[in-house]
């Protein structure tokens, strides 16, 4: 049985006097020794380079218990399972004996700790081994000097050193002090694992480390956070970016029994990098009290620039900007004059809304800033930019900060701002130090969030006799999340046209992808597979209406588009195009690995057999974060437009796996968030306000009527190609395979995304 584990947070004196001095081995990869190397991720604002400090810290007990190190942010991907579970195969330990401690916000000692771009495990699988492996290769050295024999006639085997000629056997717990006083290997001299004998890689046979208490309410989220003498806090925040607070009244709330105070807070000007939004606070003795007197403000908002942002009319915008020549991305052959002397010519034009990220746990924190130090717990995916963040915020330095991770119920891109944290931190110091939860309500959360930004898209093709297309022309228009970090471009961050534009895989030989101008009224923020979504939704909805006008089987067709496995050469692109920051020559795209995902969706979904009347399949594909995925949706449409979805396959090709069973429960779950984006959820604005605020009117999908199954087929293989993404490649060709198989099973064309009613229409 696996033991629940508790998060603590590991300081280097505290492992130092509880391990070291107690005769533990304790583990520190250097740049001086056995180094951890992630890949350069080669794009503006993202991480480089190699860590020079420790980045995971292995500590070994005397009696036995090893304890490993997660430097990443778990939001319920199970990272704080496959992470340590990766160091402890090659290191040959007992999993029944690991103890998993969650590391503070610090990089210069962890490595980069953004969790987040479906990173952890493709970017830090081999630095994990190599950390494994030098420990494992330090307990051997020191059994071997212990028994006078030469290091080479010595082997780890699960939680012990072996002398197989003589028989003896030495714990893990008996060889640390001996271990600790060894120099770390070079890298040049670590030994890896034979794959072939891994114990837990690609076995999928461990527990979720924190399941038992995720289902049993025993695992600490932010919100669950208490302090001796800890005080409340809510706050009402403009409700139009960038609006200010005209006129306040607070005497109505500082008489509600539990407030203490009201607490004036200044927006940072945007654009600002994870700005708190300003507001007024209310400081309480509990978060009942503290809402009550937040309903009880008086409170006249200047609005701002946004005042005017309604979703409706910027829909019109965004359309009339696709129907016009953009800034050009991509071109190859001429597409221009390939599509004015096309015999026919075909377009069609695609609508994503603005999506909030609606996790379960809403944002919280917990600070105490007091003396010069602020303390901070918090749901957070970027807990050194949280630290640094903070430090800014207060005037101090970040080594004055320090920020513990909680568990995250959920993240989808939304806890990689710190906003909420650094509301908590100034909250504190105004109340003397006392520790202050600032608490983010779900209507707090829809309003005032980062959203997902919108999109309209126009796709133009020039047809052969034949119905394939000889010329491809895609607009992208979208409001781009520099806005949020910089003063508006209202041209797309290059790394966003990445992102399913730029790299479209079709075998097509006059391509014209271009870029219009946007501007944002809202915060954009990152989401899950972030521009995938709309880039994929348009492209393989474009692909499918291409194949009925051809008459084709869509599967067909879509492997025709394809065209033959080749590596696509993408090499001339300039390096800010790479794929989510992914290097094309590193990562090249391989068309055979997405035919093959295209063939095993379809075979396992009986691609072609018989459906009663009014169903239908749709399938589409998509590259992103370095895997290939394709869905194929069955849908069921009933005379009074009534959906439903019996069943979807999708076929995962992420490279390597290291844990099959959290891989089959992200491409679960990104099957049932693809669905509800594509049915149900919209961020809408009228005079410049958000108009939803729960559950209610942000829809998602409830139990009934969520796909009846699910079936994942992952594509096997052994460690001969680059290890992908899971956590957001699974999204993107869902709801384009929904509405593929509506039109299949209706006749009806979708274009325009959420569903909702337009079935009905």
């Amino acid at each position: 049985m696996i033991p629940s584990f508790a998060i603590t947070r590991p300081g280097r004196r505290d492992m130092l006097k509880a391990g070291l001095a107690a005769g533990s081995f304790a583990l520190l990869l250097r740049g001086t020794g056995a180094r951890a190397q992630a890949p350069k991720y080669g794009a503006e604002g993202m991480p480089h380079g190699t860590v020079n400090d420790p980045r995971v810290f292995v500590a070994i007990a005397p009696d036995g218990t090893v304890s490993i190190v997660c430097h990443r942010s778990e939001m319920g991907q199970g990272v704080r399972t496959s992470m340590p579970m990766i160091v402890a195969d090659e290191l040959e330990a007992d999993w029944a004996r690991v103890r998993i401690v969650q590391a503070p916000g610090d990089e210069p000692r962890y490595g980069n700790q953004d969790t987040d771009g479906s990173r952890s495990t493709r970017h830090f699988f081999t630095p994990m081994r190599e950390v494994g492996a030098a420990a494992r290769m330090m307990l051997e050295a020191a059994a071997a000097a212990r028994w006078g024999v030469a290091p080479d006639s010595v082997a780890a085997n699960n939680h012990q050193v072996v002398h197989a000629a003589s028989g003896r056997a030495l714990g893990y717990g008996e060889l640390a002090a001996d271990a600790a006083r060894l120099p770390v290997p070079q890298a040049a001299s670590l030994r890896l694992k034979d794959p072939a004998n891994f114990r837990y890689i690609g076995k999928g046979a461990l527990r979720l480390i924190d399941g038992r208490d995720m289902v049993t309410g025993a695992a600490k989220y932010g919100q669950d956070v208490t302090l001796p003498g800890m005080l409340f806090a809510v706050i009402a925040h403009p409700p139009v970016w960038g609006g200010r607070v005209a006129t306040l009244d607070d005497s109505a709330a500082l008489k509600v029994p539990g407030v203490l105070k009201v607490v004036r807070l200044e927006g940072t000007p945007a654009p600002a990098k994870f700005a708190p939004l300003g507001g007024v606070a209310v400081v309480a003795r509990s978060t009942w009290a503290a809402m009550k007197g937040r309903e009880a403000l008086a409170i006249t908002w200047n609005d701002g620039p946004h005042a005017s942002y309604d979703s409706t009319t910027y829909r019109d915008q965004l359309l009339a900007t696709a129907r016009k020549a953009g800034k050009v991305v991509r071109e190859e052959g001429n597409a221009a004059q390939a599509l004015a002397g096309a015999a026919r010519r075909m377009e069609a034009e695609y609508y994503v809304p603005h999506h909030a990220h609606a996790t379960m746990e809403p944002p919280a924190a917990t600070a105490r800033t007091a003396d010069g130090k602020c303390e901070v717990w918090a749901c957070v995916q970027s807990p050194y930019g949280t630290r640094e963040d903070v430090a800014k915020a207060l005037g101090l330095q970040p080594a004055n900060v320090t920020i513990n991770v909680t568990l995250l119920g959920g993240g989808f891109g939304r806890k990689s701002k710190c906003d909420f944290a650094i509301e908590a931190a100034l909250l504190s110091r105004e109340m003397g130090g006392a520790p202050v939860k600032v608490v983010w309500t779900r209507e707090d959360d829809l309003r005032n969030g980062f959203y997902h930004t919108v999109a309209a898209q126009r796709c133009e093709a020039a047809l052969d006799a034949s119905g394939k297309p000889v010329a491809w022309l895609q607009r992208s228009v979208f409001p781009t999340i520099l806005s949020t970090f910089a003063p508006d471009p209202k041209f797309a961050f290059p790394l966003e046209l990445g992102m399913g534009l730029v790299d479209m895989p079709f075998a097509i030989p006059n391509v014209r992808m271009e870029n219009g101008e946007a501007e944002a009224h809202t915060r954009i923020g990152w989401f899950r597979a972030v521009l995938n979504i709309p880039h994929a939704f348009a492209t393989q909805s474009f692909a499918a209406e291409l194949a009925h006008a051809a008459g084709r089987d869509p599967k067909d067709y879509l492997l025709d588009l394809i065209g033959p496995p080749r590596v696509l050469d993408l090499a001339h692109l300039p390096q800010p195009y790479w794929n989510n920051g992914e290097d094309y020559r590193l990562y090249p795209i391989d068309t055979g690995r997405l035919r093959r995902v295209v063939e095993l969706a379809a075979e396992r979904s009986g691609w072609g057999q018989a459906l009663p009347a009014r169903s239908g399949r749709g399938i589409a594909v998509h590259r992103s974060f370095v895997s290939y995925v394709a869905a194929v949706v069955r849908a069921e449409v009933d005379a009074r437009g009534n959906l439903s979805v019996p069943r979807i396959d999708i076929a995962v090709d992420c490279g390597p796996v290291v844990n099959p069973e959290r891989v089959r429960s992200q491409f679960e779950g990104a099957a049932i968030m693809g669905y509800s984006l594509a049915t149900r959820s919209a961020i809408t604005y009228a005079r410049g306000r958000v108009e939803q605020g729960n559950f209610h009117d942000y829809e998602v999908t409830r139990l009934d009527e969520a796909p009846r199954e699910v079936h994942v087929h992952i594509v096997p293989h052994n460690l001969d190609v680059p290890m992908g993404g899971v956590g957001e490649p699974g999204l993107p060709p869902v709801p384009p395979a929904l509405c593929n198989a509506i039109f299949a099973a209706t006749g009806k064309r979708i274009r325009s995304l959420p569903i909702a009613d337009q079935l009905r229409a």
